[in-house]
């Protein structure tokens, strides 16, 4: 019996893992190091940091050094490292743990009998995962783990197994992970908590000096600039290097070899073609020439390239024999680099001119098979730009160029696309990288003469068609009919048109959480084999034509891109009728792979109407496009929707849902660990007027400077008009009233006037008037505002009563009761006015009890801004009684008139930042005395997640523990 992890567990430990058989010691075995080893001093002294990290991950490619680099810092420390060499052929976790369990039995560190051993290879109880962390929690030294090759673990439960015992293991274990992929740990969470120690390819590349080092512990000798020379040509790559010295050593003058493998690498290129090339037969030799394009290959790809049928045993034995060729899984095979590179030589000197053929048929099977960033890659490297642009038009991702993991690496594979290939699809692609770039003249230049192109495509597809009742001439006829419809439910009230948007792409969303490798593989077949192919085959005497509905729909995107850049809501509003009318006619299978199509098209109509003035609105639109899914592929979209969001909650008076909207739109792109440069900044511009209103002017300016770094393709006129008022309103805070005035300047043309914009800049000028003591310019400014400008009301009511007519600022509130219609910001700017009104009408009473209504409103938002801008008035009223309690700690340091007055101490500040509304659950429940996993039982949540509100919420609030916690949130009246 392999043995037991039930509380009864054997008390020995077991002599053979679960399935019954002897444990493979040579897995527990640290890796013996050749002589011709070279330890490197200071990844040596990075690894010590092991010891102070509870994980450590060695990641880096193969033949990059990492098993031997951490066998010898293990081999010093033995026997407290265990040592545990994973394999894909383990059947489950329940193996998985019967091997560490004897890894660490076989260092000289066992867990106690109690914890015993899985029974099951297929799975493990968390009584035994519990019992061996408590363990470890306990010991007086920490236990070091290794575990080499982890990529080859790729079961998700052991993941999560790994990182529970971790984590309650304390300061008990300390694992190390040697792999090739990227572990699926929450790296993000140790690297933040500086827990974490890693070491990557980069860093396991060898420098010159150390590449010196390794020829001459091979008995080479090699100048500095030379060595220096061949790192480069191997970029440190550790086998890469060791080949080489091991090909110098056979020659009878190794330095005049290296150099001469410096400057020429056809030495090398001889050695290797006779060594390893040239003992293949004629059939494996044309093979392994012919798949020398590709950076990845299966059977039947390699058959598709040697136009023959036994390309599966071939490759197979290959990799027995250790012929350079890797094994990657599932079928899927890679050459060793540097012999893939002189193999590429070699086929340019024995078939000159196959390259490109090579690289064409390996683009069209990539394309039959749904792969389509090896599409265009191998479509580019055949010089085949028609037929690579029209199967980026196809698979209908040129979204890709505007969002998404692979948008730089479209735009620089497309640039070297010269201006001699002409079709629509190519002209498509031309377009969107132009307004990617914000180029509206080309851009919109390009999309023109694509839409001439498929127009005279469609007419002659028609014209070739059958003439009695032929489906083209009735699709016509109800696209005409459905763009009727579309217009009379919806596109003139805007509402409507944004509902048929949403509810096609909600449908599309919901179903493209989409974008697996699978179903993209059928999406992509499809496509290759459908319309899209078909077309590109028939149009063989000319340039290949896309499918003509993909194509269609991908003009509709570009056209609501214009749009939003030139801050037009109706050519957005008929972009979209044009892509509903459309998208019936794309299967579902590719629309549900790209889910960024669809934020795209939302994200510009909400744009657009938010620009326009119409909130709700654009609040239906930015709303569901906030929800899409698609992971990393719609992160920058989710964010900049939800920064847009923000805006409008900031434009109604309301700083805190804005701040937390805006914080949400960052944590999207933060989450992926995309750059804050790849998104709109719009959040951060958001951020920026709340730390304004707060006036906390340091923080303001900070978040402007990381704004300033935003993706051109997501600017537009929200985004600068944002960024002009932000920073309009920090000169002003400033009291630079000159560079306020400066910054509301127009940044962007646009197609239409947007009412908030105007309005906003009317009230940023106003305020600067005030400021400089010109009532009467101030109130000239706002003599026209709307009513529902509450916001610009508030301030027209200001600036009256700076003029001296107080019953006309009154009766103006009165008006527009901004009360009942505004946030916060509004609200409590509001009740100053009024007050203001009160004290110089002779009432004193009214005077305070606004002012009291406006501190407490006020500080629940750490609204400072509206206080210092109310004049001095104000200061008399704070110091009285009740007054003076409600303004102490958050407000009343910033209005003292001078260093000379009285300051008592200052208690700590509100809170460093808002606390979530899970953090506020998570906060009440701890006032009554709940543990944290009645806490996480209660809101159905992970005791990790309870933990980790926990943690921000201390953080925020300023505390270290529990009872402190509750304390200080009851003295803010958090509770």
């Amino acid at each position: 019996m392999a043995g037991l992890e039930e509380d009864g567990a054997e008390p020995t430990a077991p002599d053979a893992d679960p399935q019954g058989d002897p444990y493979l010691r040579t897995r527990f075995a640290i890796p013996v190091r050749p002589v011709t080893f070279l330890r490197r001093e200071r990844l040596v002294r990075h690894l010590d940091q092991a010891l102070r990290t509870p994980l450590t991950m060695v990641n880096g490619s193969a033949g990059a050094g990492k098993t031997l680099l951490v066998a010898d810092w293990a081999a010093e420390r033995v026997p407290s490292v265990a040592w545990f060499t994973t394999e894909a052929a383990d059947q489950g976790p329940g193996m998985f743990w019967a091997y560490l369990l004897q890894a660490l039995r076989d260092s000289g560190v066992p867990p106690p009998a109690g914890v015993g051993s899985p029974a099951d290879a297929s799975r493990v109880t968390r009584t035994l995962l519990a019992r061996l962390a408590a363990d470890l929690s306990v010991r007086e030294r920490p236990v070091t783990v290794v575990l080499d090759e982890y990529d080859q673990v790729h079961d998700p439960d052991i993941a999560q197994q790994l990182e529970f015992v971790l984590h309650h293991a304390g300061g008990g274990l300390r694992l190390i992970l040697v792999t090739r992929t990227e572990p699926l740990l929450p790296l993000h969470r140790y690297r933040a908590a500086g827990e974490l120690t890693e070491i990557r390819g980069a860093e396991l590349a060898f420098t010159p000096e150390e590449t010196a080092e390794l020829l001459a512990l091979h008995g080479l000798r090699l100048p500095l600039p030379a060595a220096g020379a061949l790192v480069e040509r191997t970029r440190g790559w550790a086998a890469g290097l060791r080949l080489c010295a091991l090909a110098a050593q056979e020659s009878p003058d190794p330095e005049t070899y290296l150099k001469e493998f410096e400057a020429d690498r056809s030495t090398v290129a001889d050695f290797l073609l006779a060594e390893v090339l040239k003992q293949q037969s004629p059939e494996v030799q044309d093979l392994l020439l012919r798949v020398s394009v590709l950076e990845r290959l299966c059977p039947e790809l390699a058959n598709a390239l040697t136009e023959r049928a036994d390309s599966e045993p071939i490759l197979a034995g290959l990799h027995r024999e250790n012929a350079f060729v890797e094994d990657l899984g599932h079928a899927w095979y890679r050459l060793h680099p540097l012999f893939g590179e002189i193999l590429r030589a070699h086929l340019r000197v024995r078939a000159p001119g196959l390259e490109p053929e090579l690289h064409r048929r390996a683009a069209r099977w990539f394309g039959r098979s749904g792969f389509l960033p090896e599409t265009l890659g191998h479509g580019a490297a055949a010089d085949d730009w028609e037929f690579t642009a029209s199967a980026l038009v196809d698979d209908l991702a040129i979204g890709q160029l505007f969002t998404g993991l692979h948008s730089d690496d479209l735009t620089e594979l497309f640039s070297r696309m010269g201006p001699e290939p002409r079709s629509p699809a190519t002209d498509l692609v031309r377009a969107a990288r132009e307004l990617s770039r914000c180029d509206l003249e080309h851009g919109l230049a390009h999309l023109r003469r694509a839409e001439r192109g498929l127009a005279e495509a469609e007419a002659e597809a028609t014209a070739g068609a059958p003439a009695p009742d032929q489906p083209e001439a009735a699709a016509g006829t109800g696209a005409a009919a459905g763009t009727e419809a579309a217009a009379g439910t919806g596109a003139a009230a805007g509402t409507g048109a944004a509902a048929g948007t949403g509810a096609a792409a909600g449908t599309g969303a919901a179903a493209g959480t989409g974008a697996a490798a699978g179903t993209g593989a059928a999406a992509g077949t499809g496509a290759a084999a459908g319309t899209g192919a078909a077309a590109r085959t028939k149009a063989a005497a000319g340039p290949p034509v896309p499918d003509l509905a993909a194509a269609r729909l991908s003009c509709a995107l570009l056209e609501a891109s214009a749009a939003r850049l030139t801050g037009s809501p109706a050519r957005a509003e008929a972009a979209v009728v044009e892509a509903e009318e459309v998208r019936g006619q794309v299967p579902a299978q590719l629309l549900d792979k790209h889910p960024e199509l669809t934020a795209l098209l939302l994200t510009h109509v909400g744009s657009t109407r938010l620009w326009a003035g119409r909130f709700e609105e654009a609040r239906d639109a930015l709303g569901l496009a906030a929800e899409c899914p698609g992971g990393a592929a719609t992160a920058l979209l989710r964010e900049d929707a939800l920064g847009r969001l923000a805006l409008i909650d900031w434009l109604n008076g309301r700083p805190g849902r804005a701040e937390r909207k805006a914080r949400a739109a960052m944590a999207e792109t933060e989450r992926f660990g995309l750059p804050r440069s790849a998104g709109s900044g719009i959040g951060l511009l958001v951020l920026a007027a709340v730390a304004v209103d707060r006036d906390e002017s340091a923080e303001a300016q900070a978040l402007l400077h990381a704004a300033a770094e935003s993706h051109p393709a997501l600017r537009d006129p929200v985004r600068e008009t944002g960024r002009s008022l932000a920073t309009a309103r920090l000169h002003l805070a400033r009291g630079d009233t000159r560079a306020a005035l400066e910054a509301i300047e127009p940044a962007v043309a646009a197609d239409v006037v947007s009412p908030w914009a105007a309005g906003q800049r009317a009230l940023v000028a106003s305020a600067a008037h005030l400021a400089e003591g010109r009532p009467e310019v101030a109130v000239r400014l706002l003599r026209d505002v709307p009513d529902d400008q509450v916001a610009c009301v508030v301030e027209a009511a200001r600036a009256r009563l700076a003029a001296g007519a107080p019953g006309a600022a009154v009766e103006l509130l009165d008006r527009a009761r901004p009360e009942d219609r505004g946030g916060p910001a509004v609200t409590v700017r509001a009740a100053l006015v009024r007050a203001r009104a009160a004290e110089e009408t002779g009432d004193p009473a009214a005077a305070r009890r606004l002012v009291a209504r406006a501190l407490r409103e006020a500080r629940r938002e750490r609204l400072r801004r509206p206080f210092l801008e109310a004049g001095p008035w104000l200061r008399p009223l704070l110091s009285t009684g009740p007054l003076q309690e409600l303004a102490a700690g958050w407000l009343t340091r910033d209005l003292t008139p001078g260093p000379t007055a009285p300051r008592t101490p200052e208690p700590p500040p509100v809170v460093v930042e808002e606390l979530s509304g899970r953090e506020r659950d998570v906060l009440q429940r701890l006032a009554l005395m709940m543990s944290t996993e009645e806490i996480a039982a209660d809101l159905y949540v992970s005791v990790n997640t309870v933990k980790t509100h926990l943690k921000s919420a201390y953080r925020k609030l300023g505390v270290n523990r529990r009872h402190d916690a509750v304390r200080r949130a009851r003295e803010l009246g958090l509770l």
